[in-house]
């Protein structure tokens, strides 16, 4: 099966630069407007980008072949990782809607279909009959674990040997990352 780079590679050809190279070296900029100049800032910057923008093609894949493994959508797999986090913890479907940001009513039908399919169950609410919570049984804990404990394991065993200053480094940049993506204001038609 094709990989995320492997379908990147085949299409666009990018070449992972060296950024630490003592000379400037091509790299291919397709779809971007930043300089080819590996000595400059910008274009280490570039370098940079272009990784991570790799790397969420592969994880956005990775996502798609898990969804299509356990026949489920990203809302449904990100309530289930969300009760699997929550372990013992009851949640309120109104607390899920808000997680993924959507109406209550949708959020009725997507843990209809997760009831339907065993991988949750519904509780009653002991103190209000009116209110239900929600909680991944445990067949849903053996599945998911199962489909993305290898997965983990490779992330882990990837990051693993870094240094300390090397991991502070990366989480201050996606941090940075974040902030960036966060503060995008989506002007309305």
């Amino acid at each position: 099966m094709k990989t995320a780079q492997d379908i990147e590679r085949s299409t666009s050809a990018p070449v992972r630069p060296n950024v630490g190279a003592a000379t400037p070296m091509n790299v291919d900029l397709a779809g971007y407007w930043y300089e080819a100049d590996l000595a400059d800032a910008r274009a280490r910057s570039r370098a940079v980008l272009e990784a991570l923008r790799l790397y969420r093609a592969a994880e956005m894949a990775m996502r798609r072949r898990t969804r299509e493994s356990m026949a489920m959508g990203e809302n449904e797999l990100l309530v289930l990782r969300y009760l699997i986090r929550r372990g013992d913890t009851l949640v309120r479907p109104v607390e899920l809607a808000a997680y993924l940001g959507v109406s209550t009513a949708s959020m009725t039908a997507l843990l209809d279909r997760l009831e339907k399919s065993g991988h949750i169950t519904r509780v009653a609410n002991p103190d209000d009959r009116r209110s239900i919570f929600v909680r991944a049984t445990a067949l849903t804990e053996d599945e998911v674990r199962e489909t993305l404990g290898s997965m983990h394991d490779r992330m882990y065993a990837a990051v693993e040997g870094m240094s300390a200053a090397e991991a502070e480094a990366v989480i201050a940049f996606l941090d940075r990352m974040s902030a960036a993506v966060d503060a995008v204001a989506v002007d309305a038609p």
